[in-house]
């Protein structure tokens, strides 16, 4: 299967430039993986430059794990994490999703120097 960078996942969630929307539309019509990483990227973008809040994000996340043409990666993973980060949004979604994927591969505790991100089951603040 074919894979998409953070670019397309941004084109296809902000809708901001017609041709590139299109072009995004057509290559993943045929089915296309997006890695964790690019997720990740992609709200990171979200957030920095189109300055979405925290609901919004959740939403572009879902949209994406709902898409009919894409496919996550670890999308189990993915929705654990949409959901810690719908509960505490201040984490970000980067955070909630590092957690997630340690928790999947079974490498607990996460450490971390991260106040928020420490008080959470699977994490231990340093």
């Amino acid at each position: 299967m074919r894979a998409i960078d953070t670019n397309v996942l941004v084109r296809l969630l902000t809708r901001d430039d017609e041709k590139q929307v299109t072009a995004a539309e057509a290559f993943v019509e045929k089915g296309a993986w997006v890695a964790q990483l690019a997720l990740a990227e992609a709200t990171w973008v979200l957030s920095a430059v189109y300055e979405l809040d925290t609901r919004a994000i959740a939403t572009a996340v879902e949209t994406l794990l709902n898409h009919k043409d894409l496919t996550l990666e670890g999308a189990d993973v993915v929705a654990n994490a949409l959901e810690r980060f719908r509960k505490r949004p201040a984490l970000g979604f980067s955070d909630c999703l590092l957690l997630e994927v340690v928790r999947k591969s079974g490498h607990l505790p996460l450490g971390t120097f991260d106040r928020a991100l420490g008080k959470l089951e699977g994490a231990e603040r340093l």
